[in-house]
C-alpha cells in the first residue's frame, strides 16, 4: 500500500514538474533595434514578440530593446547576428550594403513609387535576400518598409541650388552618391548620430522619411521644413540566428511564421495612414510640408541617381538585373 502511495506521490510531483515546464519560457532572446518604440518597424516588432509569445505558448520569449538601448547599432546587426552575440535584430539594411550589395536594393532612388511596388520589389527580391542571410549563418523572417524619404531641413529644398552645398545625412552609399552628384554635402550616418549632430551643427539636413523625423522629433532641434521627394522606401529587416532557429522545435519554429507574418503584414498594413498621420503631427508642430516638388528638381535627382544603379549592378551582377527586370514586368 505504502508502495502504491510513493508512486502515486512520484507521477502527481512529476506531471505537475511538466506542466510547469511546459509554460516556463524555454528561449528567451534580446531583440535589438536602433529606432524608436513608436517606429513603424517599433509598432510591427511589438506584433512580432506578442504574437511570438502567444503561438509558443510562451515557449519563446523577447525582450525588445529599442532605440539602440542594447548597444547596437544597425551596421553592427548582420555580424553579431551571424557570430551569434545577437540572437536576432531589426535591421536598416542599407547600413549593411558594405557587407552584402544587394541590400541597398531597396533604396536605390526613385525606384518605386508606392507602397504597392515596394511591397512588389520585396516579394520578387525576397528568394535572394534569403539566401544571403543563410550563407551568413542567419534566417531573414520578414521586412518591414519605411515610409517614402525625402528631406527635412531648415529651410525649403525645392531646387537644386537649394541643395547645393548642404550638409546633409543620409543612411547608406546610394543616398550619399546621389545627393553628391547632386551638389549637397552628403554624410552617411547611423541613426543614432543623428540628432546629436543635428544640435551641434555638424549636419543641417536629414535624408529620411516622415515617419522618422517624427519619431525623433526634428522640430526639437531646428528642423523647420520636409519636402517630400519620395527618394525611396527602404527596408528594414528581421533577422535571426541560424543556431539559435535550429535549435528550435517544429512548433516553435511555425510560431515563428506566425508571428513573422502578423508583423510583416502589421507593418505593410500601417504605411497609408502612418503618412498622413505623420503630416498632421508635423504640421502641429510648426514644419512645413511640401508634398510636392518641382519636376525640374526631381529630374536632377534622378539624373544624379542613375550612377547609383550601374554602380550596384557592378557589384551584384546578373542576379541585380534579373530582379530588377522581374520587378519592372510586373509593376
Amino acid at each position: 500500500m505504502l508502495n502504491k502511495i510513493l508512486f502515486w506521490l512520484t507521477s502527481i510531483v512529476v506531471l505537475f514538474s511538466f506542466s510547469l515546464s511546459s509554460i516556463a519560457a524555454d528561449v528567451k532572446w534580446d531583440m535589438a533595434n536602433e529606432y524608436q518604440e513608436s517606429s513603424i518597424h517599433g509598432e510591427g516588432q511589438k506584433v512580432f514578440s506578442s504574437v511570438l509569445a502567444d503561438k509558443s505558448g510562451g515557449s519563446i520569449v523577447i525582450t525588445n530593446h529599442f532605440g539602440g538601448s542594447i548597444g547596437y547599432k544597425s551596421k553592427e546587426h548582420f555580424d553579431a547576428v551571424g557570430d551569434g552575440a545577437l540572437p536576432i535584430a531589426n535591421t536598416s539594411m542599407g547600413q549593411v550594403a558594405g557587407i552584402e550589395p544587394i541590400f541597398l536594393l531597396s533604396s536605390l532612388p526613385f525606384l518605386v513609387g508606392s507602397a504597392e511596388e515596394a511591397k512588389l520589389l520585396w516579394e520578387v527580391a525576397k528568394p535572394q535576400y534569403e539566401a544571403v542571410f543563410d550563407k551568413h549563418n542567419q534566417v531573414l523572417l520578414y521586412a518591414s518598409p519605411w515610409p517614402p524619404a525625402g528631406i527635412w531641413s531648415k529651410k525649403p529644398v525645392l531646387s537644386s541650388s537649394d541643395l547645393s552645398g548642404l550638409k546633409i545625412r543620409a543612411w547608406d552609399k546610394s543616398g550619399t552618391s546621389t545627393l553628391k552628384t547632386a551638389g549637397a554635402a552628403a554624410i552617411q550616418m547611423s541613426w543614432g548620430d543623428v540628432v546629436p549632430q543635428l544640435s551641434s551643427g555638424g549636419i543641417e539636413a536629414v535624408l529620411t522619411s516622415a515617419e522618422g523625423g517624427v519619431n525623433a522629433k526634428f522640430w526639437d532641434v531646428g528642423l523647420t521644413h520636409f519636402n517630400a521627394i519620395n527618394y525611396s522606401m527602404s527596408l528594414n529587416m528581421t533577422h535571426l540566428n541560424k543556431d539559435a532557429y535550429n535549435s528550435l522545435t517544429s512548433d516553435q519554429k511555425a510560431a515563428l511564421q506566425a508571428a513573422s507574418k502578423a508583423a510583416s503584414d502589421a507593418a505593410w498594413g500601417a504605411l497609408d495612414t502612418r503618412v498622413s498621420s505623420n503630416f498632421k503631427d508635423m504640421r502641429a508642430n510648426g514644419i512645413t510640408v511640401a508634398e510636392t516638388v518641382p519636376s525640374n528638381f526631381l529630374s536632377d535627382l534622378n539624373s544624379a541617381g542613375e550612377g547609383v544603379y550601374s554602380d550596384w549592378l557592378s557589384k551584384v551582377g546578373s542576379s541585380g538585373q534579373e530582379i530588377l527586370d522581374n520587378y519592372n514586368k510586373q509593376k
